[in-house]
């Protein structure tokens, strides 16, 4: 049986994979957070003697990664499953950010410094084929940074504080080398939005109080997500109506 031009197999392999990847993040969240190293020589021993599995975890990155697989397939080489490799190896990393900026409004140096280290083997890997592409993962750093980096400014400015965080900043820079110039500017776009419209339920549910933080980190993680599995044309489109209140598709 296929699905999308993929064996079931496959996806039975692949969300098993995700099943042990998400109690692997389970695992970084704890330790990441209090500057411990995540592999150690002991490893096996210290999980055995905090073992305490997240299924909720478990399972969502089981469904991402079966969801990748679906959108991206299986290429016949090696190049033609890069995008299915990064986007593996990202999914951790974010729903990491996710969990550990929600929980304690901060995205660890070394968690974002993995995330850079890695996206720069992938402007490498990209580059052997195609170095435009890897030239637009770099301009993608710089965009994604760039962007927020500024922002964080303008509000220290006007403000008098910081407007974002500058592990946002970095996080962005990082994914700025998975996702490149353009769509790394969707993310930029998709994350404010989610992030007025989230931000907004949280504090009309009083989840949130008026006066309360709201970590950015992980609307930057849904709008990372949004790209990996949507289209670009349906998202530009999607972006267009609701910038130009509907206008968009009465011209079009």
């Amino acid at each position: 049986m296929y699905f999308n031009d993929v064996n079931i197999i496959y996806y039975i392999i692949v969300a098993i994979m995700g099943l042990f990847v998400g109690e692997f993040i389970n695992w970084m969240n704890k330790r990441l957070p209090e500057n411990k190293k995540v592999f150690t020589l002991e490893l096996f021993k210290e999980y055995k003697k905090e073992f305490n599995p997240n299924y909720i975890l478990m399972i969502i990155t089981a469904i991402l990664y079966i969801g990748i697989l679906y959108r991206y397939g299986i290429g016949s080489t090696f190049t033609e499953n890069l995008d299915l490799i990064k986007y593996l190896i990202l999914t951790p990393m974010l729903l990491s950010v996710v969990v550990i900026d929600y929980k304690l409004q901060i995205i660890p140096n070394r968690l974002n410094l993995t995330m850079f280290e890695i996206g720069l083997i992938f402007v490498f890997l990209y580059g052997i084929s195609n170095v435009a592409i890897s030239l637009n993962m770099l301009l993608g750093m710089l965009a994604g940074g760039g962007i927020f980096l500024g922002i964080t400014l303008l509000g220290g400015l006007v403000y008098g504080k910081e407007a974002m965080g500058l592990g946002d900043v970095k996080l962005m820079g990082a994914l700025g080398l998975y996702f490149g110039l353009t769509n790394i500017i969707i993310v930029s776009l998709l994350s404010f939005l989610i992030g007025a419209i989230l931000s907004i339920f949280l504090l009309v549910t009083k989840i949130k109080k008026t006066d309360e933080y709201i970590p950015f980190g992980p609307f930057i993680s849904i709008g990372a997500f949004m790209v990996i599995f949507v289209p670009y044309t349906v998202i530009v489109n999607i972006l267009l109506n609701i910038f130009t209140l509907g206008l968009y598709s009465k011209n079009h």
